[in-house]
């Protein structure tokens, strides 16, 4: 018998329990679940960081820590964690980001914000084609790549760039310092999907937010230390970027008082861009258990020394 504690908020289990054991015995696996067995007999634990499990020094005979997360940042800097860490890739999670990211480019691209507050009026603007619209995705890990090649089928001549090269069908591919400064310079719209980690941290600060066209569209749904915020108020008051779509944040929820709320040039969406679905994610921990109990390499390790 396989024994794997679930360890997160009290809620997530109302949600969780019934599609992992479902997932678990459709997978052939002899699962016993649980949210409280003795640390050192637990071979899986499926973890979210905000859980009240901190310290992992007695999970001795553990064989792997899975995230509920797609991002582990909070998690990695967990010194007692030397269990191997895999993410959440989630194929639920990463359709809704493709939604997502879709739906507020092609905001973008057709100017609909434009169409809503100009009801009272015959004041028509043709938008160009998606191919006269160049977007840039910073950041090719499974969503960034997911999203570019979305927008890429649509029509879209995507620049992707990335810390390593990578090369994908449809997307130019940049990558490095040189690379990083073109697929700016490129970006009618911008759409960010780093991880979250000290070297990504004020990304689009004030001198690489100069390097976009003027008129550049921003759309952040991946974490919110990407964005220096005073830069980039200070880059849409200019009107060297005319709007930013955010999603995440340095501090969650958004609060009250913050200038992003009120700032005519900003929409803000409460970080719903993409959510770990229980029915999916269920079925990528049960194959990654399967892979652990089969001696196969599991999915989506975590390389501590990245931070992703």
């Amino acid at each position: 018998m396989i024994k794997v504690q679930f360890a997160a908020r009290p809620e997530r289990w109302d949600t969780y329990q019934t599609p992992l054991r479902d997932a678990f015995a459709k997978a052939g696996l002899q699962v016993d679940l649980r949210q409280n067995h003795p640390p050192g007999e637990v071979d899986y634990v499926i973890y979210a960081p905000n859980s009240d499990l901190q310290d992992f020094t007695g999970y001795t005979a553990c064989k792997a820590v899975l995230s509920l997360w797609a991002g582990v940042e909070k998690i990695t800097g967990n010194t007692t964690l030397t269990q191997p860490l895999c993410r959440m890739v989630d194929p639920g999670l990463t359709a809704g980001m493709v939604e997502w990211v879709t739906g507020h480019v092609l905001r973008y691209h057709l100017d609909t914000d434009r169409s809503l507050k100009t009801q009272d009026c015959w004041d028509p603007v043709v938008p160009p084609l998606a191919q006269e619209r160049p977007v840039t995705v910073l950041g090719l890990g499974a969503l960034g790549a997911a999203c570019a090649t979305a927008l890429a089928q649509l029509g879209f001549p995507v620049t992707g760039w990335s810390r390593s090269a990578k090369s994908l069908d449809q997307i130019t591919c940049a990558h490095g310092s040189d690379g990083f400064q073109h697929a700016l310079s490129q970006a009618q719209i911008l759409v960010l999907l780093l991880p979250d980690t000290p070297a990504t941290e004020n990304t689009l600060n004030a001198e690489t937010l100069a390097m976009l066209p003027r008129g550049a569209r921003i759309i952040n749904p991946g974490r919110g230390p990407l964005i220096e915020d005073a830069a980039l108020l200070a880059a849409l008051d200019s009107g060297h970027i005319a709007h930013a779509t955010l999603d995440v944040f340095r501090q969650e929820p958004l609060p009250q008082e913050h200038p992003f709320w009120a700032h005519p040039q900003i929409t803000v969406t409460p970080h719903i861009a993409a959510e770990t679905r229980p029915l999916t994610a269920s079925q990528m921990i049960a194959k990654n258990i399967q892979r652990g109990e089969t001696g196969l390499p599991l999915l989506n390790q975590v390389n501590r020394e990245l931070g992703y």
